[in-house]
């Protein structure tokens, strides 16, 4: 008997523990609020029970029955999920201070150094501090100018090593899209930190594997649920495992970002130029100055969130935007008809070049609408009580801003679930004027701040491969375009896809 009575004495403690702690927060609720549309709930679980992975579909389907704006409660929190264009102006203009902090989660303790990174740290002077750092130093017009060269050659780079690896076939060959547009854009990012690339025909990429890995580790921590957020009395007996798996993580990550740093402060010049600064040699500057705030945990984390953030969505948006034209051949010839006007053949497309291909600016901008690198928005939370679209939302309320319904608004885009570049052209935009219908970099304090530097490697990447190369499906069937699970929304299947060298071509990839 007393062994039956031990087995049991930990979960009715969590049980009894549990339902304690939720009545005592529903007391606080004591006060009658004009909350939005909410589906009937559970005791103590609230509505968990209707939110699924993939969570941006999961929340769609709710958003399709009670409107652009729910309520919900999980475990001990409040979520609001909007998805109207008028309720994410009144969140993110209107209430944007307001909204500007996030929530704490076992991820930001174990993965963000106790929420100290610029996408897990709340509003307030040291995320502004960082924010200020990472717009200066790698977002700047003059930085964007400055490292424009790397960029270049790193996309020569990728070209040269494809044409190497296909102009030896007979017929046309398998490209990995997927692994090819990860190495280039982590390649980008990671010279601008430190100055070195982990990716190439002639470079050991020993170190760029390992942390390969660990992003994808990294990821799929950070998109899958994890009950512990919204009952947190759960982290006691480390339910799900998560707070061991994030531990365990954190520590390989933290090794692997040390092992940058310190290289970079063996092998620092000091006398080098501001022009040959990388970030982490700015930080390193800024540490002497200011110990107390750049320690190497800060360090760390604005390495760790660039490199992450940096590679991880680009490289998502090229594969998708390519699997989009493999299943649309039509607009892949038009859009390599309009690079062989603007560029011809004589000469690799420039950076620069990009932004003058409109057609190929309209195709991303379809592709990232109908598959959002970050259908959902990193959750935002509310710091005070506050009024939106007339509706009482509390304090403390995390708030999913679901792009992907957004993206897919029949109210808002003519066949909205069709992949129409043409939708972009001037004079044929629809509602496409409210800046508020479609936000893939986010809106207000907390947007992504990279965004231009998105657009610029990704039209300069699609542009060079399609100019250089004839792409074709691996069989008749269409490139399968089913999510995967994760924070930035992978295929489930990654992309490989055939190509050869297109003669016209040839002649100028043997320059390389």
């Amino acid at each position: 008997m007393e062994e039956y009575s031990a087995k049991w004495l930990l979960p009715i403690s969590i049980f009894l523990l549990t339902l304690f702690f939720f009545l005592k927060f529903k007391k606080k609720q004591n006060k009658p609020k004009n909350l939005p549309p909410s589906p009937p709930s559970l005791p103590l679980i609230g509505h968990l029970h209707l939110i699924k992975e993939p969570l941006h579909r999961s929340l769609h389907k709710l958003s399709q029955i009670y409107g652009h704006m729910v309520f919900l409660r999980a475990g001990t929190r409040n979520i609001l999920v909007v998805s109207s264009p008028s309720a994410i102006q009144e969140c993110l203009s209107n209430n944007d201070i307001t909204f500007a902090n996030r929530p704490v989660t076992l991820a930001g303790k174990y993965l963000h150094y106790n929420s100290t990174t610029l996408g897990s740290s709340s509003y307030g002077e040291f995320w502004r501090r960082l924010r200020r750092l990472t717009t200066s130093e790698l977002f700047s017009t003059n930085r964007l100018a400055m490292f424009a060269k790397v960029r270049e050659e790193e996309v020569m780079l990728l070209v040269k090593q494809i044409f190497e690896e296909s102009k030896e076939q007979l017929s046309m060959s398998k490209v990995d899209i997927k692994t090819k547009t990860l190495e280039l854009s982590f390649n980008i990012i990671l010279r601008v930190i430190t100055g070195k690339r982990y990716y190439g025909k002639d470079v050991v990429a020993l170190e760029g594997k390992e942390f390969q890995t660990l992003m994808k580790e990294f990821l799929e921590l950070l998109g899958s649920g994890n009950l512990n957020d919204f009952f947190p009395i759960l982290e006691w007996i480390d339910f799900q495992g998560k707070k061991k798996k994030m531990v365990k993580l954190s520590k390989k990550m933290d090794s692997f970002l040390q092992k940058l740093v310190d290289e970079k402060q063996r092998n620092r010049n000091h006398d080098q130029t501001t022009t040959s600064m990388t970030l982490i040699d700015v930080m390193l500057d800024l540490q002497q100055k200011e110990p107390e705030f750049y320690t190497n945990e800060v360090i760390k984390g604005v390495v760790l969130i660039i490199l992450v953030a940096g590679s991880e969505t680009a490289a998502t948006t090229m594969e998708w935007t390519l699997s989009l034209l493999l299943n649309h051949p039509e607009t892949m010839i038009k859009v390599r008809a309009e690079i062989d006007t603007c560029v011809g053949h004589d000469q690799l497309m420039a950076e620069s070049e990009g932004s003058k291909l409109k057609y190929l600016s309209n195709v991303i901008m379809e592709a990232l609408r109908l598959y959002p690198v970050a259908p959902l928005m990193i959750p935002h939370q509310s710091s005070n009580d506050c009024k939106v679209c007339g509706f009482d939302i509390p304090r403390g309320t995390m708030l999913f801003v679901n792009l992907w319904t957004l993206h897919r608004d029949p109210n808002l885009w003519k066949d909205p679930t069709k992949f129409v570049p043409e939708r972009f052209e001037e004079g044929d935009l629809g509602n496409f004027n409210d800046i508020y219908n479609m936000l893939p970099f986010g809106i207000g304090r907390r947007s992504c701040p990279g965004d231009v530097l998105a657009k610029r490697v990704m039209g300069h990447a699609i542009g060079s491969l399609i100019q250089c190369f004839e792409w074709e499906r691996i069989g008749v069937e269409e490139i399968d375009m089913t999510e995967g699970f994760g924070i930035t929304m992978p295929k489930v299947e990654p992309l490989v896809a055939l190509c050869k060298p297109r003669q016209v071509m040839i002649k100028a990839m043997s320059n390389i």
